[in-house]
């Protein structure tokens, strides 16, 4: 399948080192407004077509597929236009910044027989594919509450990741990736969600300083998740309750300041007061770009699919909507 990339930061990067290294996938194209980019990216696909107008890169008739790699706001846009092509598609996260915007693409996807998917990497994260397995089999009992955490306290950057308009807004920005987990782990219906900002002390940006969602499932399990800029003592990344026992995941402190980068260290607790060091499990690299390609060529279903990742937008928009309420339930737009 010929791949396109659109944008090519950091991320745009990571795809192409995962589109080299995955049989049945070739790079053929790549955009960016930015010649050094463009040169870094042919220096790992020198066969690929350069070009810096994306509307160009999608009328080239050189793409099967496009990743779509542009900041938040743009990912409607981009992806309608790809789809009206005849191109499938692979969005980074958030899907939209809407639940409209969502529909509106997979109902045009369907329509015209194409992929689209989004690049929800942190499903494949070593703890979190641990975690997931040790609570499938019933390590903990029943799972009756489950945190999540990302952050500590540091200025936020200056770029579109720290701008509400553009980002979605901190719920957004790392919510697309915890949140995701969260309905991966709990296949269950939810009942309602609440979400609080707060804007208190980095006023160059617009994103929230500390934000939390809580979702309530309607049968009384609770999931959160917190991203802060404001966490002076971090907590860990995952506390998950069960009805015998719990899994902490503690950020490994020694990787400052990338701890959100590396897998979590995590520790099973019994219901004796016994802790154990889990060894995470091995997951074999770019396993998303293999399910890819195999569903491209052959159908063969992925981990991952478009509706999960609505309905991440469609909690995310809860949320939101929750916290200009100061935290009052919102039923978010579940589909099912």
């Amino acid at each position: 399948m010929r791949m396109g990339l659109l944008a090519y930061g950091a991320i745009g990067h990571e795809h192409n080192l995962a589109i080299s290294a995955t049989d049945g996938l070739k790079l053929t194209a790549v955009c960016d407004m930015n010649p050094e980019r463009l040169a870094a990216a042919l220096e790992l696909a020198p066969q690929a077509t350069a070009f810096t107008d994306a509307t160009a890169m999608l009328d080239s008739q050189s793409i099967d597929a496009v990743v779509i790699s542009t900041p938040p706001d743009s990912h409607y846009y981009w992806a309608h236009a790809a789809l009206q092509r005849g191109i499938h598609v692979v969005l980074e996260k958030p899907m939209a910044l809407t639940v409209a915007q969502c529909d509106e693409l997979i109902a045009l996807a369907a329509a015209r027989g194409l992929t689209l998917v989004v690049y929800q990497n942190r499903r494949f994260d070593r703890d979190f594919v641990t975690l997931r397995r040790l609570v499938n089999e019933g390590l903990i009992g029943e799972v009756f509450q489950y945190d999540s955490f990302v952050g500590g306290y540091s200025r936020p950057c200056d770029y579109w990741h720290s701008d509400a308009d553009v980002s979605g807004g901190a719920i957004f920005d790392w919510g697309s990736h915890f949140i995701d987990q969260i309905i991966n782990l709990f296949d269950k219906p939810i009942d309602y969600v609440l979400g609080v900002n707060h804007k208190r002390h980095w006023h160059h940006v617009t994103n929230a300083d500390h934000a939390t969602v809580t979702i309530t499932f309607t049968d009384g399990t609770q999931a959160t998740f917190t991203h802060s800029d404001l966490s002076a003592a971090r907590k860990p990344k995952f506390h998950v309750l069960g009805t015998m026992g719990a899994i902490v995941g503690e950020w490994d402190l020694t990787a400052e300041p990338a701890v959100a980068d590396l897998p979590a260290r995590l520790f099973h607790f019994d219901n004796a007061g016994n802790v154990t060091n889990i060894a995470l499990d091995e997951v074999a690299p770019y396993e998303f770009h293999s399910e890819l390609a195999a569903l491209l060529m052959r159908g063969t279903a992925m981990q991952v699919n478009a509706q999960s990742s609505r309905n991440v937008v469609a909690i995310m928009e809860a949320a939101e909507q929750s916290a200009l309420m100061r935290g009052r339930p919102v039923t978010p737009a579940i589909a099912t």
